[in-house]
């Protein structure tokens, strides 16, 4: 027997398991922030241990104005935000994103921060027929805010099962039920005691225990109230609840409970699984009840919600940043700052930052009727149906970029975007380029920027107005074109491949046809521009706003960020094993597997793999003192296809077992 087999007989070392190898991580996601007429906002915290026990909807508890809400189609995107009813042009940048071929995005939508009791306005809500709360009505509210709100419906019906009891052994107090009876605690019961006379009542306990005459168990419910004479009969009670907004958003919630100890009740499965309502937390978590016993409840076809106000024209662009956030924090803030915390976020656009000019006015679509006949007959006034007024413009929101104050303001709302990505460096912010300006005021208004985490677009670019909504163009920030062509090029050919030379899909004009010398100079300091095409309209290049020309391709940039997210998220394994040369060894061969995949994939310069990538993890770097302090330290140098030099990327276990990696 070799030395590797030697032991006892019958027993085998299991050789170490393999390491795993990476996997690139995804970089084709891109958020976007700004206005829709409705969708998640000042959604409140559930998770808040100092508001545990009380309703979602209380107004104490601590609500969060802005939320992340991931997409992966414009149908999902409209289920949530509505469609392009609103003033803002966040769903044509969403829109345009997924019809260049991007696959996920996150939406954050912005609505204004008024400080007080004006928070809550806005919302919808009414009543819901054919239940009472202690006398007074149960009433729903909108999910969020927002005219969409006032066309909700909402119905009730119920519906009765028969439940077994021993008569012999009941109370008017208790009754005895098998032991595999279907009676949850807070169901409501419909009691019959004699004939043509029924009661409504509940059940506060139930309880398994032994049975007294013979060996087995049973259940015994206790009851809310004692009957007035015993029950000859009992059925179980349980709602359905339909609400319906109006516009395609359709929800049915089954087997609903009237009362708090109830496991489906009412107001929990409303507060945790619906998307259009919220209870209101006068009912929140006291006994409901059916009006009547004979369970009639009158459907409401005509929408019976009101009070929803379309507050749009109140943001302002502050509203897209969180003054209180800092780096650190534990939770994510409001506005842009609800994207710190999302792992594969790679792309952020804010159509809505500012509006340099309304959206064109929405076409009137509501004709008169025809009373023609082939009979003459007396004429009569006829008028039209009534249409949905268009959203008020953005006007907190309103900046026109020819004028000298409002362009420095919108540079300076731009720049805190910059300054955002600078910061976590996990993600680009691609800019828009303030539609209107010259090309020397674009070279001025470029010289505000220095960041490999920016890219910026020029011109913007005019499309067909969906739906017939609108008669005329509307247009739209490039960079939402470009976020679409940036995520379709790596899920097509991976992050090396330049996203440029591309056509846009769906464009019908450019704000500003671009010339060859023009071109060339925006080119040279690093704006990306859109060209008239035979085929289109092209994107020209890809480039940042960076000053560091190893990171002037947006590319670069993009790969090296995914190698940094690469190896920190997928390097945690390694963080309570001891520092030893096995380790480094490991480490090492995954590492090069990994940059060999990406050299065969032409991401790097040089025509072998010394000369485009390498991988250092010894014991120079790792030295005792490394060691004796629990650091790991490995160097990964890489040769981007565009650049000439090496970056170097350095990787660190500390102390206390994180990991950073520093390109």
């Amino acid at each position: 027997m070799s030395p590797a087999f030697a032991g006892p007989p019958g027993v085998y070392f299991e050789s170490a398991a393999p390491l795993v190898a990476f996997a690139l991580e995804r970089m084709d996601v891109c958020a976007f922030v700004g206005v829709s007429p409705r969708g998640p906002s000042r959604v409140p915290v559930a998770d808040d241990e100092t508001m545990r026990g009380r309703p979602l909807v209380d107004p104490a508890r601590r609500h969060r104005r802005s939320v992340a809400v991931a997409v992966e189609s414009f149908d999902e995107y409209r289920r949530h935000y509505g469609g392009f009813e609103g003033a803002g042009l966040l769903p044509y940048a969403v829109r345009t994103f997924f019809e260049q071929g991007g696959r996920r995005a996150y939406v954050v939508r912005i609505v204004h921060q008024y400080g007080d009791g004006r928070d809550r306005g806005g919302v919808a809500h009414g009543t819901l027929p054919g239940i009472t709360a202690a006398g007074a009505g149960v009433e729903l509210h909108a999910r969020d805010e927002g005219e969409w709100g006032n066309a909700l419906t909402a119905n009730v019906a119920f519906s009765v099962r028969p439940i077994g009891f021993d008569e012999a052994r009941s109370s008017i107090a208790e009754l005895v039920l098998p032991a595999d009876a279907l009676l949850p605690a807070g169901s409501t019961l419909r009691a019959t005691l004699a004939p043509g006379i029924r009661r409504l009542t509940a059940v506060s306990a139930v309880r398994l225990v032994p049975r007294e005459d013979r060996p087995g168990r049973e259940l015994r419910a206790t009851l809310v109230s004692p009957l007035p004479s015993a029950a000859t009969a009992a059925e179980v009670v349980d709602a359905t609840l339909t609400i319906d907004d109006g516009a395609g958003g359709h929800e049915v919630h089954e087997g609903l409970g009237l009362h708090p100890e109830h496991p489906r009740f009412i107001a929990t499965v409303v507060s945790q699984e619906s998307e259009l309502a919220y209870p209101d937390p006068a009912w929140a978590d006291i006994d409901l009840a059916p009006l009547d016993e004979r369970l009639l409840v009158g459907v409401a076809s005509h929408p019976q919600f009101r009070d929803g106000a379309d507050r749009s024209s109140d943001i302002v662009p502050d509203d897209f940043f969180d003054a209180g956030w800092t780096l650190g924090n534990d939770e994510p803030g409001d506005g842009v700052h609800a994207l710190v915390q999302l792992t594969d976020l790679a792309m952020v656009c804010a159509p809505d930052l500012y509006s340099p000019t309304p959206l064109p006015p929405v076409e009137s679509i509501v004709d008169p009727p025809s009373v023609a006949g082939p009979e003459f007959s007396p004429c009569v006034d006829v008028k039209a149906g009534e249409q949905t007024a268009a959203a008020p413009p953005l006007g907190g929101l309103s900046l026109d970029p020819l004028m000298p104050a409002d362009l420095a303001r919108i540079s300076a709302y731009q720049r805190q975007l910059v300054e955002l990505a600078d910061t976590l460096r996990t993600f680009t912010v691609l800019l828009d380029v303030p539609p209107g300006l010259r090309p020397p005021q674009i070279l001025r208004w470029r010289r505000q920027f220095s960041s490999a985490f920016a890219a910026a677009y020029h011109p913007w670019i005019s499309v067909a107005p969906p739906d017939d909504l609108r008669d005329a163009l509307v247009r739209i920030p490039p960079s939402a074109v470009a976020a679409g062509i940036v995520a379709a090029q790596e899920l097509r050919f991976g992050v090396p491949h330049g996203p440029a030379n591309m056509i846009a899909h769906g464009a019908v004009a450019l704000d500003r046809l671009v010339t060859a010398g023009d071109h060339a100079a925006l080119h040279a300091a690093g704006i990306n521009v859109y060209v008239r095409d035979p085929g289109g309209f092209r994107l020209t290049t890809a480039r940042t706003l960076s000053s560091d020309g190893r990171y002037r391709q947006l590319s670069v940039r993009r790969l090296i960020t995914q190698l940094a997210r690469t190896i920190e998220r997928q390097t945690q394994w390694i963080v309570f094993e001891p520092n030893t040369a096995a380790l480094r060894g490991d480490l090492t061969r995954a590492l090069r597997a990994l940059l060999r995949e990406l050299f065969a994939a032409n991401a790097f310069a040089g025509d072998a793999e010394e000369e485009a990538f390498f991988v250092r993890c010894d014991g120079e770097l790792n030295d005792w003192r490394s060691i004796d302090s629990g650091c790991l330290v490995a160097e990964i140098g890489v040769a981007p296809a565009e650049p000439l030099e090496f970056i170097i990327v350095r990787f660190v276990r500390g102390l206390d077992g994180r990991i950073t990696v520093e390109a």
